[in-house]
């Protein structure tokens, strides 16, 4: 069973950077991903990596791309998020999410995630 343990959440401006951590508790599957749930909004894609042939493909949603870059480490089994030029809307529960060895649906669907972490809250102000 993987554990997920994010870290680096807390309250800034608009403008300003954050960096999230995730910590793994073991080797994850090929899929891990960040997701976010804004106040009173259904959890949403953030941005994942996935590993396969040898390389690692990254892929970000619309609305955080060119401004949020996702890292994955595995000799330290740690996912990374890194929060630049961050604005209100940004504000939300960020969530680490990884899949099993074998998983089935789409990549940008959190039902795809068999683990997730507790969440880290992100709050940027106007």
């Amino acid at each position: 069973q993987v554990q997920l343990l994010e870290s680096g959440g807390g309250s800034v401006q608009a403008g300003s950077s954050l960096r999230l951590s995730c910590a793994a508790s073991t080797r994850t599957g090929n899929n891990m991903a960040w997701f976010r749930r804004a106040p009173g909004k259904e959890r949403e894609f953030v941005a994942r990596t996935q590993q396969s042939g040898g390389r690692t493909f990254l892929w970000y949603a619309d609305s955080v791309k060119g401004r949020f870059t996702i890292s994955r480490d595995d000799m330290l089994n740690t996912l990374s998020l890194e929060m630049n030029s961050l604005i209100p809307e940004d504000t939300a529960i960020y969530y680490c999410a990884a899949t099993g060895a074998v998983y089935r649906g789409d990549l940008q669907d959190p039902q795809t995630y068999n683990f997730w972490g507790q969440g880290t809250q992100v709050t940027v102000s106007a």
